[in-house]
């Protein structure tokens, strides 16, 4: 058997190398995406931030890392990484020409990210009260994702939250409940009043300071109109407002006052008795048609 050549000797070693580059290109891939995921398991698990910067930093730290981990790998089999950073800087110029809504998307998450108005886990309404109202559920550099009470997901460009008016139900901790109620006009007005703060006196969700406020909002067709103030905290004020129409109501009954209502309909009885009254002829005249 002939020994290898000089040439081919030259050849299995460049052969070996590669290979081990090959491995060793690999083991840097897997062991940034190991770090990859540790990292963004750690950051998302930060308590000391709030929900919407762990999910930014958490993020950014992910992608950051697998970014460096591949230009390691590609480094290690000899690829220039100088050649495509620049290859990349042309075509994100290019990209950017051809996809201007998508860097305006972009500019805006940063303002957004920046300024705040919202953060994940706020109840916010996009627009007008009435419109798109929802929980936001992330807010990314391109578009945030507002899950709505009805449990569907919709995607709103972050341009479109940059021009719109945005309506923040959770941005304070305090929120207010107003009850607007409709009493007759012969109610004792002192009673209404003292039975109401009781009412919400005796609620543990009622808050003492601010106290609740009780307001004449004027006259109306249907009786007295009446609206009480109570002050809760942000997150119990739809439990709040369910269980304290209902003791308003138990607790009117139970004193005697009530609740007024618009009578817009017709009392037949009424036009039925007129009607035969109007109808019948009288006595005397019947006599005298005899």
């Amino acid at each position: 058997m002939a020994a290898p050549t000089l040439s081919e000797q030259i050849q299995e070693v460049m052969t070996r190398k590669h290979l081990f580059d090959a491995f060793m290109a690999l083991m840097i891939l897997l062991a940034g995406s190991m770090l990859a995921r540790r990292t963004r398991t750690v950051l998302g698990g930060l308590e000391r931030l709030d929900p919407q910067m762990r999910l930014m930093f958490s993020k950014i730290s992910y992608y950051g890392i697998l970014f460096g981990a591949l230009a390691a790998a590609l480094s290690q089999i000899g690829v220039d990484i100088k050649v495509i950073v620049g290859a990349a800087g042309v075509l994100t110029v290019a990209v950017g020409f051809a996809a201007q809504t998508s860097a305006s998307n972009l500019i805006s998450g940063l303002f957004l990210m920046i300024e705040r108005p919202f953060v994940v886990g706020d109840v916010i309404a996009i627009g007008a009260v009435g419109g798109t109202t929802g929980e936001v559920m992330s807010v990314d550099l391109l578009s945030s994702k507002i899950r709505t009470f009805t449990n569907l997901m919709i995607r709103i460009p972050n341009e479109t939250l940059v021009k719109s008016q945005i309506i923040n139900y959770s941005y304070f901790p305090l929120r207010r409940v107003d009850f607007n109620v409709n009493v007759i006009y012969k109610s004792d007005l002192h009673l209404v009043e003292r039975v109401l703060r009781e009412v919400a006196g005796a609620h543990p969700l009622s808050l003492e300071d601010p106290q609740p406020v009780f307001l004449f909002n004027g006259f109306n067709d249907a009786g007295i109109a009446i609206q009480f103030q109570v002050w809760t905290l942000s997150d119990n004020m739809v439990t709040l407002q369910n269980e304290l129409y209902r003791d308003i109501k138990n607790t009117f009954d139970a004193n005697g006052i009530a609740i007024a209502f618009p009578k817009s309909g017709l009392d037949t009885s009424v036009m039925m008795s007129t009607a035969s009254v109007t109808t019948a002829p009288p006595a005397n005249h019947t006599s005298k048609m005899l």
